[in-house]
């Protein structure tokens, strides 16, 4: 039988652990797997609320998730569009806009943006962030010295609860310029832990991102430079690789983009202008 904590994000399951030829029952734990549906309504019309996404998540922080994902996505421009964003069971949270907040059916499909680094797909993807971005990233600030990123990876996995318990789930941190760490979102899904996280700063009304630092763990991928650059993020981390588009996507927003943060070093990808290794 398998265990299930919706509080912990957490299932514990039977397994057989197998020591050379030895085997002998014993327990795991997993991180969970749950759907959640996305509803989106007009103002207090009466009208019924449309479905907007399903994606598939770790329970905990949903109306987080919901706020940041309609952001990232375009949907809402800032709190301000929202009315409320409340859960309307174990796996559905609806969210209702502002009077005058139109919901626009274009922005709707989350395939809008190609994520493969093919060339004329590429470039209609950037060009869709480009529009979609209402935070101009500063540059060259803030300042960031190499050994606050070297530090960035264990204050990220001292704050990972679930990791520490499952060793199978993704974080995405938020730090300030001296690398300590303000706030972390942790789900099976790499784009659902940032937006996670993108929501919790947004219904605090601390958008746009623009003296901070992210780090996401595992590779980063042009969805994720996508979402941070529509939250005003200067400096993207991650402990993985980035692809192609990626890095194209950051160069082309003014963003620093870091990868293979670990072990004492890190790339950067693009704007080193941020990185300040006068004292190293």
């Amino acid at each position: 039988m398998i265990r299930t904590c919706h509080r912990t994000g957490v299932a514990s399951v039977p397994v057989g652990r197998v020591t050379g030829s030895l085997s002998l029952p014993a327990s795991d734990e997993l991180s969970v797997e749950e759907p959640l549906e996305i509803r989106v309504a007009g103002s207090s019309d009466g009208s019924p609320p449309m479905p907007i996404a399903v994606t598939m998540r770790t329970p905990g922080d949903d109306v987080e998730l919901a706020a940041g994902f309609l952001f990232t996505e375009g949907i809402i421009s800032g709190p301000d569009d929202l009315e409320a964003v409340e859960r309307t069971g174990p796996n559905a949270v609806k969210a209702r806009l502002q009077p005058g907040v139109a919901l626009e059916p274009a922005k709707l499909d989350r395939h809008s943006f190609v994520s493969s680094s093919c060339g004329a797909c590429g470039k209609r993807s950037i060009a869709a962030v480009r529009v979609l971005r209402r935070h101009r990233i500063a540059p060259e600030e803030p300042r960031v010295s190499p050994e606050v990123v070297h530090g960035l990876p264990d204050s990220l996995r001292a704050g990972q609860s679930g990791f520490a318990r499952t060793g199978g789930i993704h974080a995405s941190g938020l730090f300030d310029a001296s690398g300590r760490l303000l706030c972390l979102r942790e789900d099976v899904g790499r784009h659902n832990a940032l937006d996670k996280l993108i929501g919790a700063e947004l219904l605090a009304g601390r958008i746009p991102l623009a003296d901070r630092l992210v780090l996401v763990s595992g590779r980063v991928s042009f969805e994720l430079v996508q979402k941070a650059a529509i939250a005003g993020v200067p400096v993207l981390g991650a402990v993985g690789a980035p692809s192609s588009l990626a890095v194209e996507l950051a160069r082309e927003c003014g963003m620093t983009l870091l990868g293979f943060v670990r072990d004492g070093r890190f790339n950067v990808y693009s704007d080193s202008g941020r990185i300040d290794s006068s004292d190293s």
